[in-house]
């Protein structure tokens, strides 16, 4: 399957937020007192938001979004071939994501991971990510969750071949 980055549209992350796979819905239901499928779309667009198509067909969104002046979010979410879509995602990260961050003023980009979801939390080691600390009962529900981060002079020496 070949896979492309386009920019993100509301049409496509729509229809990935509609069919998220189990890992990827679990973690925003947790953080979210009520969320939709539109409504995760429509977040998504601020900021810089990408969609990952296989074969033409939208599979996976990524993106960044300004938290506040310099405080970044990044952010991913899937359906069923997502993993699928991980190398992709691992070289726009730093092709582009992370130069259009940077230029954008970030001094720091933050992503939260559900503590039992261990691809999201290996795939943001890879990634290079820092991983800062446990966020205990971050969840609706008591979920905890882990908080990784880049900070401008972290990812200066990161590269796609140490991801």
């Amino acid at each position: 399957m070949r896979a492309t980055v386009v920019p993100g549209n509301i049409r496509d992350m729509s229809y990935i937020a509609s069919n998220l796979r189990d890992e990827d819905r679990h973690e925003i239901d947790c953080q979210c007192a009520w969320w939709s499928p539109a409504l995760i779309a429509h977040g998504a667009m601020r900021g810089f938001s990408y969609v990952v198509k296989l074969d033409g067909q939208p599979h996976a969104a990524f993106g960044a979004a300004e938290e506040r002046p310099g405080l970044f979010h990044a952010w991913s979410w899937g359906g069923p071939l997502m993993h699928r879509c991980v190398p992709a995602i691992t070289r726009h990260f730093y092709a582009v994501l992370g130069p259009a961050v940077a230029n954008a003023g970030a001094w720091r980009v933050e992503a939260r991971a559900l503590a039992s979801n261990e691809l999201a939390l290996r795939w943001l080691r890879r990634l290079s990510a820092t991983e800062r600390c446990v966020l205990p009962n971050y969840g609706k529900n008591g979920e905890d969750f882990v908080l990784f981060d880049w900070t401008r002079e972290s990812w200066a020496n990161v590269s796609v071949q140490t991801a």
